[in-house]
């Protein structure tokens, strides 16, 4: 069962995304209805092309919804702005465009530009929650380290803890396990998981590491080409959601493992 609109951080109603040019609109999804409350790990899988991207852009805010609303704390999100946006949510993207040359700490200091002042300089209360983060996701070795002598997990991990350090309510991350292999796909993924338990944020992610997402996570936004369903993965197995995401002539989901598996 969705949570109500009481007890969410994030309330999406009838959503229509997609792409507008000029007077022509390409929808991507639409009637999308989906709500996540406080302390959720929510994963959005669904074949390549279907929206995930697209849905995780337009809920935090990069661009325009085709029509819907979206609620932040039960406010319109067209009529929050953008540096009361930038205090509710934190966005992690797959190709982020940084500077590798930037220490550590430098670059998850950079997730506290929404409260420093007008020449960014820190406080004792921003240095604070820098060393919160870097402690959560234990990376407290790697603050003095440049982010060019990180490996692709270390640095998955940095940019996570700014996205702590802006100490926002809701965090959005687009595949984040993109170029890890399978034990540093678990490694971040059981590490949001303890993240929405310790900091009581909602944490959503797109991922194509569907069984991973199933053992770990509380909820399932599930994009199909013309339907989105969300429940707790042990709902959706047992309404059959996952059977026909992939051509079966290759890859089906097993019910008694609750898994995909290759067809033999």
């Amino acid at each position: 069962m969705k949570p109500t609109p009481a007890n969410s951080v994030l309330l999406t109603e009838s959503l229509s995304i997609g792409y507008r040019k000029k007077q022509l609109e390409n929808v991507v999804a639409s009637g999308i209805d989906i709500a996540v409350a406080e302390g959720e790990l929510v994963a959005v899988i669904g074949i390549n092309g279907v929206g995930k991207s697209t849905f995780l852009r337009t809920i935090s805010g990069v661009q325009s919804a085709l029509s819907g609303k979206i609620l932040l704390n039960s406010e319109d999100r067209n009529h929050i702005p953008p540096e009361k946006l930038a205090r509710m949510i934190s966005l992690v993207l797959t190709e982020q465009p940084l500077s590798k040359n930037l220490g550590v700490a430098e670059l998850v200091a950079l997730g506290r530009q929404p409260y420093t002042n007008w020449i960014g300089s820190l406080t004792a209360e921003d240095r604070k929650m820098v060393k919160k983060a870097l402690t959560l996701v234990n990376i407290e070795h790697l603050q003095d380290r440049k982010c060019y002598e990180l490996s692709d997990g270390q640095l998955q991990k940095v940019l996570i803890a700014r996205a702590l350090a802006q100490n926002t309510p809701v965090m959005i991350l687009d595949e984040p396990t993109s170029h890890l292999d399978m034990y540093h796909q678990a490694q971040v993924l059981k590490l949001l998981k303890e993240l929405s338990l310790s900091t009581g944020k909602a944490i959503i992610f797109a991922t194509h590491e569907i069984n991973l997402a199933l053992q770990l996570c509380d909820k399932i936004i599930l994009m199909k080409p013309g339907e989105i369903l969300q429940d707790s993965p042990q709902q959706l197995i047992q309404k059959g959601a996952f059977e026909n995401i992939f051509p079966s002539d290759l890859i089906v989901f097993d019910p008694a493992t609750e898994s995909f598996r290759i067809k033999t």
